[in-house]
């Protein structure tokens, strides 16, 4: 408990101290949402503060609590550097990969070694599993195989972290999605699983309302840090066989994120669209496209027809000419043609201002949708960047 309220207050004594004073200017810091409004990534560094801060308050073993701490500040280092110098070129691990087989070293290869690199310390740190940690299971494990089962629970700790902190960046593509997946996933950690992840989920519960309010977002700072600690509570909390289920789980939807859109399914499933939409602003329906008849300007004449203009020209009557104009003919035509056009531009012009009705009533009813990254022009995954 006493974690979760430093974590949650740092949080937001942080976000307020960056918002007033943001590092290098508030430009460096916004960008543009799905709905092409401005938002700022600041959410994201404060969000890592808090949740650091929070970790290191929190009781139990001293190398858990630093294991914690290194994973989510590092996390937050390197996913802040791609935040503000990443250009979105090359998105998801085929992009990167085949950057850097054309020779181009991008950001987002800097931040996967840099987060593996993260992952890797902190498991080492953290140790050995859950159940074995001065349990039976320590007893029996002796001489070689203390050895091999110390190096499987390292790589397996070192996936978790690395693994968890770009998997839940793949999700923060809308606002608040980030947050709610990483609530649902610290639920499931079981007793344990959530006091070691009450820092963090804290924080990031904290700074909720602005993710939802669309005045801020994660970004890769806060989205890497949180999933980077939200594996180091499950590598310091579960057993053996429930991490390496957990690796496979986020290992299969790492790699489905190469060849399938979360927000596509998502936007597809009802129970998940409505967890989705839960809190944020609605989104605008797309307005379907005019009929070809309405899209005619007001003021332009309608065009007589040549065969009726033809006949009025060439019908003869008695006492005159084949050939030669009808008397009156002429004015007729003319009043005629007169009537018809006042008639057509009046109905075009009440057409336009109906269609003009209908479309300020579809934006007054729901205010704004979105685009990418929910998200900016640094988007952080395959599907959105």
């Amino acid at each position: 408990m006493r974690s979760a309220v430093v974590s949650a207050a740092v949080a937001r004594l942080s976000y307020s101290i960056l918002r007033a004073r943001p590092p290098g200017g508030t430009a460096k810091w916004n960008r543009t949402n799905h709905r092409g409004e401005p938002v700022t990534l600041l959410e994201g560094p404060a969000v890592a503060i808090g949740s650091v801060a929070g970790a290191l308050a929190a009781g139990g073993s001293d190398r858990d609590q630093l294991a914690m701490a290194i994973a989510g500040a590092g996390a937050a280092v390197f996913g802040g550097y791609d935040d503000l110098a990443g250009n979105g070129s090359n998105k998801g691990f085929r992009g990167h990969l085949g950057a850097l087989r054309n020779g181009e070293f991008t950001t987002g290869a800097v931040k996967l070694a840099g987060i593996g690199a993260v992952g890797l310390a902190a498991a080492v740190i953290a140790g050995g599993c859950a159940d074995s940690k001065g349990g039976a299971d320590a007893a029996r494990i002796v001489g070689r195989r203390a050895v091999t089962a110390g190096l499987a629970d390292t790589v397996i700790n070192a996936g978790l972290i690395a693994g968890g902190a770009n998997l839940l960046n793949l999700f923060d593509l809308r606002p608040g999605r980030a947050v709610k997946v990483a609530l649902i996933a610290g639920g499931l950690l079981g007793p344990a699983g959530t006091g070691a992840s009450a820092a963090p989920l804290a924080a990031a519960a904290a700074l909720l309302p602005e993710d939802l309010g669309e005045r801020a977002m994660l970004g890769d700072a806060g989205a890497n840090a949180l999933g980077a600690m939200l594996g180091t509570a499950a590598a310091t909390s579960l057993s053996r066989p429930a991490r390496l289920a957990a690796l496979g789980i986020v290992t299969g939807l790492t790699a489905a994120s190469e060849v399938v859109s979360f927000t596509k399914v998502i936007e597809r499933t009802g129970p998940l669209r409505w967890l989705d939409m839960l809190g944020r602003r609605p989104v605008p329906t797309v307005q379907a496209q005019a009929p070809a008849s309405a899209q005619q300007p007001p003021d332009e004449p309608v065009p007589a027809r040549t065969e009726d203009a033809a006949a009025t020209k060439h019908v003869p009557v008695d006492g005159a000419a084949p050939g030669s104009a009808v008397p009156g003919s002429a004015a007729r035509d003319s009043a005629s043609a007169s009537s018809t056009g006042n008639r057509a531009q009046a109905g075009s012009v009440a057409e336009a201002g109906n269609s003009a009705g209908d479309s300020r009533d579809a934006g007054n009813s729901n205010a704004g949708a979105a685009v990418g990254k929910h998200r900016a022009g640094t988007l952080p995954s395959a599907e959105a960047r």
